[in-house]
């Protein structure tokens, strides 16, 4: 299924997955679904033209963090948010990034409750240049707010927090006919004020899942990065069992947590030249190969002065947050590193191994 705001990285065996950060230009895989869904209650909508956004689970590169649901005002009049969501593909779990388009798209049929219930959006609705409320699934102050509507949902309701398409125990839903032409549709991505709210649910240690275990203290917010104040609303409880990534099972056994420093990668593997019959082929590939190791070991050996360095820098701080600002930042190059290294290997290997062509034999 081709998703225009999906890109890929292929993480290799068990857990090599990169920060989703900024909504970077790569593709996010974890060995390990998300939490299930917290329980919480939606803050009131804090004024005309703001759109729900509900709350996800992201990845960091060591462990889930929550990202609160929050009100946002979209980039233009007509658009919709079509949430992000996490889905079973090839042996991993791969996190596909929302978009703000004029029709809602598919979202891998997560209940993520106040009018995403799984297809479309209920909450609410454009008419005239002005967007409309449905009072029957969102919070709105009629006082402040006079575009309002009720509608009654039927099977709204909760039945599940799966926070997860496919794979064992994940949703079974699949795109309709409308959500796939959506698709096709002009896109948008996540507004600056979407990005800078998730920057800050990033460094929030307490949003992680191993601190919150599912339930975390600020689960949504009245407006992005305001995760202070009366407005926060924090979860009533977590939706289902939690189990951390150190001890979570993964086909028997237990994930390996993945390498935070240049240091803690094991060591590079040198690829066994192929033996093709050609010896010029074969002493080329050996040329190639020890150039690419060449350069792969120089990068590791930069990346790794520059990551003793700000650790260095780091332990003089007492500020714990900017420590582990640091860590994760560390994480996320030492992952990034290790792909890229491995996809250059893959790449090479492929040259060489692809069967040289052969000249059509005169009939």
């Amino acid at each position: 299924m081709s998703i225009r705001s999906v890109r890929k990285v292929f993480f290799a065996l068990v857990v090599l997955a990169i920060s989703s950060a900024a909504f970077a230009q790569i593709r996010i895989t974890v060995a390990f679904g998300p939490p299930a869904l917290p329980v919480y209650e939606q803050p009131i909508c804090p004024g005309d033209g703001y759109i729900w956004t509900p709350g996800y689970w992201a990845w960091d590169g060591g462990d889930y963090y929550w990202v609160p649901g929050t009100w946002v005002l979209g980039p233009e009049v007509g658009y919709l948010w079509t949430p992000p969501w996490w889905g079973w593909d090839s042996g991993v779990f791969l996190f596909h990034e929302g978009f703000w388009g004029p029709h809602i798209g598919f979202y891998g049929g997560i209940n993520y409750g106040f009018g995403y219930f799984g297809v479309g959006f209920v909450g609410g609705r454009w008419d005239g240049g002005h967007f409309f409320y449905n009072r029957s699934v969102t919070n709105i102050n009629v006082i402040n707010i006079h575009n309002v509507y009720n509608e009654t949902i039927v099977n709204r309701e909760v039945v599940n927090h799966i926070s997860y398409n496919g794979g064992e125990g994940g949703i079974t839903a699949r795109p309709t006919a409308q959500e796939e032409i959506a698709e096709h549709d002009r896109h948008v991505d996540a507004v600056a004020a979407q990005r800078e709210h998730v920057e800050q649910a990033r460094g929030n240690p307490q949003l992680r899942a191993a601190a919150n275990h599912g339930r975390p203290p600020i689960a949504a917010t009245a407006r992005p990065g305001e995760f202070s104040g009366h407005d926060i609303v924090a979860a009533r409880e977590a939706g289902g069992e939690y189990h951390a990534p150190s001890t979570r099972p993964e086909q028997g056994r237990p994930v390996a947590a993945p390498p935070t420093h240049v240091k803690d990668l094991p060591p590079v593997e040198r690829p066994a030249a192929p033996n093709t019959g050609d010896a010029n082929l074969d002493r080329r590939y050996q040329q190639e190969q020890d150039k690419l190791s060449s350069q792969q070991d120089k990068e590791r050996q930069k990346l790794q002065q520059r990551q003793e360095k700000e650790d260095q820098q780091a332990s003089k701080r007492a500020d714990q947050a900017r420590q582990q600002q640091t860590e994760q930042r560390h994480a996320q190059q030492t992952q990034q590193l290790q792909q890229r290294h491995q996809q250059q290997q893959q790449a090479m290997q492929q040259r060489h191994s692809a069967p040289a062509p052969h000249a059509e034999k005169p009939r």
